[in-house]
C-alpha cells in the first residue's frame, strides 16, 4: 500500500534513503558522497521546503519511497529510494506512478547523478527524457537548492503531459 509519510516516520524514511544510497558510493564524484547519505537535519529541511513523502509498506515496513514537491509551474520528484532487497520488483515503478498520478503541474522534472546509469534508465523507462545539459544546468538552478557540483554532476529528466 502506497501512502503519505508522516513524522512518526523519520527515521523509517533515513533508513530506506541511507540503506539504498549506498549504490552511490564509489559512482558519484567522491567530493559529494558522505555517510550519512542524508541527516536527519537534511530531511527536516526537505519536508519544510516543501517536499511530501509517500513510501510503499509490506508488513508493515516501509520498503520504498519517494518524494514530490509542487511548485508554481512544474512538479519534482524528490529523493526516490527503494530498500536493496527490494529493488527489481515494481517498487520503484508503483510510486513512481503514483506520484506521476498526483501531480498537478503539467512539466514533471526529476534530477539524479549523472553517472548514475541505472536511475536514467529507469526513468526513461517510465516516459522520463533526458533534457540537454543547459537546459539541466537551468532548471535545477532554478527550482533545486543544491551546490553548483552537484549541477554539475546531475541529470534532469522530464515527463510532459497535458492535463485537463
Amino acid at each position: 500500500m502506497i501512502g503519505r509519510l508522516l513524522k512518526r516516520d523519520l527515521d523509517s524514511i533515513l533508513e530506506v534513503i541511507n540503506e539504498a544510497a549506498q549504490a552511490y558510493k564509489g559512482i558519484i564524484p567522491d567530493d559529494r558522497w558522505k555517510e550519512p547519505y542524508m541527516s536527519a537535519k537534511e530531511l527536516g529541511d526537505e519536508i519544510d521546503c516543501g517536499v511530501d513523502f509517500f513510501g510503499l509498506q509490506e508488513e508493515g515496513r516501509i520498503i520504498g519511497l519517494m518524494g514530490i514537491q509542487e511548485l508554481k509551474e512544474i512538479t519534482l520528484i524528490r529523493h526516490a529510494y527503494v530498500l536493496t532487497q527490494y529493488q527489481r520488483r515494481g517498487v520503484g515503478r508503483r510510486l513512481l506512478q503514483y506520484l506521476i498520478n498526483l501531480a498537478k503541474g503539467s512539466e514533471i522534472l526529476v534530477g539524479t547523478w549523472k553517472a548514475a546509469s541505472w536511475a536514467i534508465q529507469f526513468y526513461e523507462k517510465h516516459g522520463f527524457s533526458l533534457i540537454s545539459s543547459d537546459e539541466k544546468d537551468r532548471l535545477l538552478r532554478k527550482y533545486w537548492n543544491i551546490p553548483e557540483r552537484q549541477v554539475e554532476t546531475s541529470a534532469v529528466l522530464r515527463f510532459g503531459r497535458n492535463k485537463p
